[in-house]
């Protein structure tokens, strides 16, 4: 639906998994009403869920604040239009194993 117009704010990602989250979103928004964001959310988790293991974290929307432990290589934060997703692998590990992005705002529409 909108392949292409993904503009990627942060992210520690190998470029593959990186292109897997925009793919999967794509696929979600075909699937879903842009609206149905707690519906996209469950999309793309689980299918990262399956491909890279449990413990993956979805949030989407386009007015939220954020702060979160995750996985090193294991985050993405990205806007496809107006709607913002934020994607990652939690962790509670000791910080030296993990990277904080603190307070990412999603475009409001």
């Amino acid at each position: 639906m909108l392949e292409g117009k993904a503009v990627i704010g942060e992210t520690d990602m190998l470029q593959t998994m990186q292109q897997d989250a925009l793919d999967l979103a794509s696929k979600a928004l075909d699937i879903f009403d842009v609206t149905e964001a707690t519906e996209i959310a469950r999309f793309i988790k689980k299918e990262f869920d399956t491909t890279y293991g449990p413990g993956w974290q979805c949030i989407v929307g386009t007015d939220f604040g954020s702060f979160v432990t995750h996985c090193s290589g294991c985050f993405i934060y990205f806007c496809i239009g107006s709607l913002a997703i934020l994607l990652f692998k939690g962790s509670a590990a000791p910080e030296a194993e993990t990277n904080q992005f603190a307070a990412l705002d999603a475009v409001k529409a």
